[in-house]
């Protein structure tokens, strides 16, 4: 059974002129178009390609790799809106949706939102949610733990600064990560103890090795 919004390895049935057609199983014959076919690739061949609908709601194959699959969080940015919501970029030709009911606050173009990537059960497009909370484990060492990697993500695609410390204030916080300012505050000293960070009066930065 192929999995939507993962990565799979399909075995090669038919070469066209326009790419390769992979074996889908139950949902038919699956399209990699040309410009992912990697060189060498025969039919009879299996490969792992990623599987997502494009623009006309198809089932499509890339050998491209998403910033985050179905079931993971991500820093996104958002790449444009419309009067539906924001489509934010994840790596693949096909922006990922964000519908506003899933925003927490409007989605601003240039921006970046902390998000929860997931198939939505009804239409079985893959879409993003800013409300994340009721994916995020609840056990408090364990959040902790899942954060300290968010807030390391964050500072590896921020030029390894991030402006929150520990006197600021609980509402910003909340508001640019969706955790209390105890879980911040802790994975802070996780990353700290770790020797990931360094602790200023500005905020955090990222420890660069020379």
């Amino acid at each position: 059974m192929i999995k939507l919004g993962d990565y799979n390895t399909l075995k090669v049935v038919k070469h066209v002129d326009f790419g390769l057609y992979l074996d889908g199983g139950e949902a038919g014959e699956i399209l990699l178009p040309t410009r992912y076919v990697p060189d060498g690739v025969s039919v009879g061949d299996t490969i792992e390609v990623f599987l997502y609908l494009d623009q006309g709601e198809r089932l499509i194959a890339t050998t491209e790799r998403p910033l985050a699959k179905v079931g993971e969080f991500a820093w996104l940015e958002c790449a444009w809106t419309n009067q539906y919501g924001a489509f934010l970029k994840w790596g693949l030709m096909k922006d990922l949706f964000c519908p506003f009911r899933e925003q927490k606050q409007r989605m601003e173009r240039g921006k970046s939102y902390y998000v929860y990537i997931l198939e939505d059960k009804e239409t079985h497009r893959l879409m993003a949610t800013a409300k994340v909370e009721r994916y995020q484990k609840t056990t408090g060492r364990q959040q902790t733990l899942d954060f300290a990697e968010v807030l390391l993500h964050y500072l590896e695609t921020h030029d390894g600064y991030c402006p929150l410390g520990d006197k600021s204030d609980a509402d910003d916080i909340m508001q640019q990560f969706t955790v209390s300012k105890k879980t911040y505050k802790r994975a802070v000293g996780d990353l700290y103890r770790r020797r990931l960070i360094t602790i200023h009066d500005d905020g955090i930065r990222l420890v660069i090795d020379d």
